[in-house]
């Protein structure tokens, strides 16, 4: 198992630092990143945490996965993260 989790249906506003924030709830955030468009800048709506722990990311994916962060609709989806290839 992985403690870096790949989070989709971000609202589009979030920043780094907003992501790092609601996952440090369930434990402590090893980094954060809010994916954007190199050309808008503007966020794709998905990013990448990583957690200390693979229990923390257990944890963050039980919470987090389904949940509507900003109560407009948009439920998160939260997985463990799969290598780039």
């Amino acid at each position: 198992m992985t403690n870096k989790l790949f989070v989709a249906g971000l609202p589009w506003a979030y920043t780094d630092e907003d992501l790092k924030k609601i996952f440090s709830d369930v434990g402590t955030v090893v980094s954060s990143q809010v994916i954007v468009d190199r050309v808008t800048g503007r966020s794709k709506g998905f990013g990448f945490v990583e957690m200390t722990t693979n229990e923390e990311a257990q944890e963050a994916i039980k919470k987090y996965h389904g949940y509507d962060i900003a109560a407009n609709g948009r439920r998160l989806v939260v997985n463990e993260a799969r290598p780039r290839v």
